[in-house]
């Protein structure tokens, strides 16, 4: 009794489930029984951003689309940094009076795979962003192994390209890294006088600029006479104002190319893109304001440590080092600094979104 009990047991699941699928689909025989495949919805290929709210021209703006007023920003598009992304592209729209006179130029390294200028154009459907293709064998076989992998990947030397890949019209661009928030007016760094320098940016005569190269560079007199006549001082090439215009009748390109084949040859320096820059124009820059500029709140390159803010009026707020904000923010683990940049995170976390 007891193993017919175990039997029947075992097997009476097995019999209801046929009769419930027989029962569901009529009695046409087993070859009438279909069981339908359920498919979840696949995730999606970036995480999901809120639509950023619609800014609007004030009065004393020009008519949307008008070249007069417009403020040309550049910016590469890389899907690890598109959080951030989005937090400066938002931080600048915010705190222009003239957001719809901002045009936004974007550099990608492929269009194989999910698109990251997709989930631009949902979070900001009203702007009209122009995206162009930089291809990463440009530079690939210039690049020396630095300090930190995220140095070496190719969009971030794209900036050296610049001038090559914006459409003639484009005279003068503002660069911006993808690690900012700007709380300021986009404008007021726009109108900065170049004073017919090719480049401006904030400049930092206090730091140490001899370490940026190493001891086979400052020992060979015929390199480091290249800043002979200069006096050159850091500056950080995450955040300029070029003269798209200059930039190409100098062969600027070619000169920081020329640089990047020296340190192929022999190793005069250990981090990514900055040095070349520095070599070619160190000295020679329009220095701007330092409130343009607060750098560093990424901490090193190595540790990322928490920094504090430097003293005096900012204007742009800059994680340049390891620790990105919204990474450390995601580890529960974010320095004070980071605070200043999440209210400008669109970032819509999974439980946000099945919440809604």
């Amino acid at each position: 009794m007891a193993r017919t009990w175990t039997m029947a047991a075992s097997t009476a699941p097995c019999l209801l489930l046929a009769l419930l699928l027989v029962a569901g689909h009529g009695v046409a025989g087993a070859s009438g029984i279909r069981v339908d495949v359920i498919r979840l919805p696949s995730a999606p290929p970036f995480p999901a951003f809120r639509e950023a709210p619609a800014f609007r021209n004030g009065d004393e703006c020009p008519p949307r689309g008008s070249p007069e007023g417009r403020v040309d920003v550049a910016m590469t598009l890389d899907a690890n940094y598109l959080r951030g992304t989005m937090a400066a592209v938002f931080s600048i729209l915010q705190h222009t009076a003239c957001p719809e006179s901002v045009a936004f130029h974007f550099l990608a390294a492929r269009r194989d795979g999910p698109d990251p200028l997709a989930a631009i154009r949902a979070t900001f459907p009203y702007l009209d962003p122009t995206v162009y293709r930089f291809d990463p064998s440009r530079v690939r076989g210039r690049i020396s192994r630095s300090v930190r992998h995220a140095l070496d990947q190719p969009l971030n030397y794209a900036r050296i390209y610049l001038a090559d890949t914006l459409p003639a019209d484009v005279r003068r661009v503002i660069y911006l890294d993808s690690d900012v928030v700007v709380v300021d007016d986009v404008r007021k760094l726009w109108s900065v006088d170049l004073g017919g320098h090719v480049v401006a940016a904030p400049e930092y005569c206090h730091a140490n600029f001899t370490k940026y190269f190493t001891d086979a560079f400052w020992s060979d007199p015929e390199l480091s006479a290249t800043f002979r006549g200069r006096r050159p001082c850091y500056f950080n090439t995450g955040v300029m104002v070029m003269d798209v215009a200059k930039w190409r009748l100098g062969g600027y390109t070619r000169r920081v190319e020329e640089w990047m084949a020296v340190q192929k040859q022999k190793r005069i320096y250990h981090l990514g893109s900055l040095p070349p820059f520095l070599l070619v124009l160190a000295g020679d820059i329009k220095a701007v304001d330092h409130r343009w500029n607060q750098h560093g709140l990424g901490g090193d390159n190595m540790e990322g440590k928490c920094r504090s803010l430097h003293p005096g009026p900012i204007s742009l707020l800059h994680w340049s080092g390891k620790g990105k904000p919204w990474l450390r923010l995601d580890s529960r683990k974010p320095c004070t600094v980071d605070y200043l940049w999440a209210p400008y995170d669109l970032y819509k976390a999974a439980a946000t979104a099945l919440e809604e």
